[in-house]
């Protein structure tokens, strides 16, 4: 990396840093060039590498409450707020991807999963529901991962519950 991408990427890093420093619900550390953010509700920790990063954008919600958007060289998008990391969910085969939120978090994985469970003990439920709660599992599942967020937990729950097209890797 020559000198001048690593003043900018440093540069990046300082404006996440400060963002997550003054937040209620995220932690920083970082160690030889990897970052690591936790997220308290859930305690879910997310990784990248500083190198990677491509651009902040300062945002405001529309209570005008203040977010970052962090754009990653690989195309991926991640908006952190004070207590969340959104990113977007994977689109899955023979799931409406135009249904499903624009961005999601990983606590949205125990919603969906209690959804789930209900469903399974519900009887009178169709198959068809079944699969597509699963199918949205797997969606913000693969999104999480392809976003850099340790999800091992969730990926073996998903498979205790037979929820199909998980990578079996991490």
């Amino acid at each position: 990396m020559n000198e001048s991408n690593r003043q900018k990427v440093e540069m990046l890093f300082h404006e996440i840093a400060a963002f997550i420093n003054a937040s209620q619900g995220l932690s920083l550390s970082v160690s030889e060039g990897l970052i690591a953010i936790d997220q308290k509700i859930d305690s879910k920790r997310l990784t990248f590498w500083i190198s990677d990063l491509k651009e902040v954008i300062q945002r405001f919600d529309s209570e005008r409450k203040p977010f970052i958007q962090v754009n990653f060289n690989s195309g991926v998008r991640l908006l952190f707020t004070d207590t969340l990391i959104g990113f977007k969910p994977d689109e899955s085969i023979g799931l409406d991807y135009n249904r499903l939120p624009k961005v999601v978090t990983t606590p949205d994985l125990q919603i969906v999963l209690t959804a789930i469970e209900e469903t399974m003990g519900c009887e009178g439920t169709s198959d068809h529901e079944l699969e597509i709660l699963k199918k949205v599992y797997v969606s913000i599942l693969s999104g999480a991962e392809r976003s850099g967020f340790n999800i091992n937990n969730e990926k073996e729950i998903a498979n205790r519950l037979r929820v199909s097209n998980i990578r079996a890797s991490a």
